[in-house]
């Protein structure tokens, strides 16, 4: 059986990074989050990259949790199950304060470590037919604090709790109402890509300003240095000069990011 890999497309200004192994409902193996980190590292480096999809390959599963095969190898002891862990949190914390928004695309199952990857993202969006659960009860997982405190953040307390206390498998309706994904659509990828499309059209250093903000008050930062500097950038940029003419002209605003 091959191993699972992560793919990483750039369109224009859109990434797209796809999580692929289809044979095993893309569970997630240690290599995998390894890859899936240097992914959203390289697009933290990439200038022209403004927005970025993640998604599962195919339609049956966005991630369907860790690849359990590895458990005897790679989560069998003290040392193994930290460090793997490490990795998670990693993984899920670049993507949560990647430089650019990042929109989950959601078909098919997301449990666990799926549900964390998706929860990490900026906004997220599920085809009808998704399901979503969080196992750890059924399996005996532990979840850290940084893990415990992402969800908490995204479902409020009474919605984690009772996500964790029961391992419910939950229909993507249901996942709407409890804050799981923005919104149910029947194309899901279609319309990720489109909506990922209108904000790469958008003034990059405002939606990054917007970014960083976001994840310093989810985080309680005590110094906003960061913050303001990414604030007043956006009032020096060219693009504020553009903007303002744009509208003045009636037309659409042409961006660069400077």
């Amino acid at each position: 059986m091959s191993e699972g890999h992560i793919d990483l497309n750039v369109q224009g200004h859109v990434a797209q990074v796809t999580i692929d192994d289809v044979t095993r409902h893309n569970a997630m193996s240690l290599s995998m989050w390894t890859a899936l980190l240097a992914a959203f590292e390289e697009i933290d480096r990439r200038t022209d990259v403004r927005v970025c999809v993640l998604r599962g390959a195919g339609e049956k599963s966005f991630v369907s949790g860790a690849n359990i095969s590895e458990f005897e190898t790679h989560r069998n002891s003290e040392a193994s199950v930290a460090h793997y862990n490490d990795m998670v949190k990693r993984t899920q914390q670049a993507i949560f304060r990647c430089r650019v928004p990042v929109i989950a695309a959601i078909s098919g199952i997301c449990y666990g470590g799926g549900l964390g990857l998706a929860l990490s993202c900026d906004l997220r969006y599920a085809a009808p037919h998704s399901r979503f659960r969080m196992p750890a009860a059924r399996m005996g997982l532990g979840y850290d604090c940084e893990n415990m405190k992402s969800i908490l953040n995204n479902l409020g307390p009474q919605a984690t709790a009772e996500a964790f206390y029961t391992a419910r498998v939950y229909d993507a309706a249901s996942a709407q109402a409890m804050g799981m994904v923005l919104a149910v659509v029947n194309d899901v990828f279609a319309h990720c890509t489109a909506l990922a499309q209108e904000i790469a059209a958008n003034a990059p250093l405002t939606i990054q300003a917007a970014k960083k903000t976001l994840v310093a008050l989810a985080e309680d930062e005590a110094d906003m240095t960061s913050v303001k500097t990414a604030i007043d950038a956006c009032f020096k940029s060219t693009d504020y000069a553009e903007g303002r003419l744009a509208f003045a002209q009636k037309r659409s605003p042409q961006f660069t990011g400077h």
